[in-house]
């Protein structure tokens, strides 16, 4: 993915197992996809806290978030539940969202594993990517984009 590209024709699953259908899901505003390797895992806890405890900001902004690794439905709802994560998490276990988005993956006896990465959609067309994405800094490394963009 290159910045101007549309966000890809996917659908992947929620925490609560329902469909969540791209483009559509970020036809309007600011989408923020971001990649994280395993739910409830130090790093990618920093990072979706990040995420939480900027919400209100992000929302203020108009920036609907997706978290996304190859975890369960049950497990993304798990970690959603115990961190109080008020945002949508995205089950994408045979990494189709990763695959479309062009996020590489690491296999370990037999479990993979995205590598973390982080888009940025306006009226889903990609506006920035970072391919190394912080974890406690996701939220901020955001808010500075938008607002670059004002």
């Amino acid at each position: 993915m290159e910045p101007g590209e549309a966000l890809p024709r996917v659908t992947v699953p929620n925490q609560e197992g329902e469909p969540v259908v791209f483009p559509e899901a970020g036809a309007e505003g600011y989408t923020l996809i971001y990649f994280y390797p395993k739910a409830d895992t130090p790093g990618c806890t920093k990072q979706a806290c990040s995420l939480r405890d900027a919400y209100t900001a992000l929302q203020e902004a108009g920036v609907t978030v997706f978290g996304v690794s190859y975890d369960s439905p049950e497990a993304q709802k798990a970690f959603a539940a115990k961190y109080q994560l008020p945002f949508t998490l995205l089950a994408d276990e045979k990494g189709e969202l990763a695959e479309a988005l062009g996020v590489p993956a690491r296999e370990k006896k037999g479990n993979f594993f995205a590598a973390r990465q982080a888009f940025l959609f306006q009226d889903a067309q990609l506006i920035w990517l970072d391919r190394k994405a912080s974890t406690e800094q996701q939220a901020a490394d955001v808010l500075a984009v938008l607002a670059e963009e004002d």
